[in-house]
């Protein structure tokens, strides 16, 4: 029987180099499975009202009308912006574009709570490149839904072009930082941070699971259309054991 083919739809940040090759080497061993990107604005992450707007949903739906042309079965927000700005904004985001669609949403902040509850995590390290300000509203907000992420590591960077030039040797740097800080699990929260390919390397080292927001989206996603994520291997706990 002819398998059923797949296609993912990722909604992607302008600015963004990093998770477009890293969503489609996730997949790479999925056959069936394709993915397809639509950009919107975003080109800087801070608390100022003109960086908050570039999350309003008008520009983001739309974006996710074009996906929808290509029939694709599922659409994900690549993006980790409901951890500064709340879950509910994730929440209401998921069913307007589910509405314009017609198809499942899935956002890399809304799978990683998934991920957390699958795991059982209550205390969270937080590495980001992102601004002090940015940092201390995502573990707040993360504090009120009862996950601690006193444990932290940031870059101080607010220009979402400028995440994606973060090197390998100083992600390992924060990841070393805070794996003995006591949690019982390490975020690697940026969708532009080329992380997902050291998630099992530092697992590995570390011995905690480490969840990417690339990876937590495209886990939740494949899990919406009924294919099996343990056939991706290589790129840590996640795909195997939730």
């Amino acid at each position: 029987m002819k398998q059923k083919r797949i296609r993912l739809g990722i909604l992607t940040p302008s600015s963004n180099t990093a998770l477009e090759p890293l969503t489609q080497a996730l997949v790479a061993g999925l056959p069936e499975v394709s993915v397809h990107f639509a950009r919107f604005p975003v080109t800087e992450i801070a608390l100022s009202a003109d960086a908050l707007a570039q999350f309003r949903h008008e520009p983001i739906i739309a974006a996710a009308r074009l996906l929808a042309d290509a029939h694709v079965d599922a659409i994900g927000w690549s993006g980790t912006s409901a951890g500064w700005l709340g879950f509910a904004a994730d929440e209401a985001l998921c069913r307007e574009i589910s509405a314009a669609t017609g198809v499942p949403v899935a956002t890399s902040v809304l799978a990683l709570n998934k991920a957390l509850a699958a795991f059982g995590i209550r205390r969270l390290a937080l590495v980001s490149p992102y601004l002090a300000d940015v940092q201390a509203k995502i573990i707040a907000n993360y504090a009120a839904f009862g996950i601690d992420m006193h444990t932290e590591s940031h870059l101080s960077l607010s220009e979402n072009y400028a995440f994606g030039l973060v090197d390998e040797a100083t992600l390992d740097r924060q990841v070393a930082d805070v794996a003995a800080g006591g949690a019982q699990a390490i975020a690697t929260f940026c969708t532009n941070l080329r992380a997902a390919p050291r998630v099992a390397y530092w697992e590995q080292r570390y011995r905690l699971p480490v969840f990417d927001s690339v990876i937590t989206v495209v886990w939740d996603l494949l899990r919406q259309c009924g294919v099996d994520t343990r056939r991706i291997t290589g790129w840590g706990r996640l795909f195997q054991e939730a």
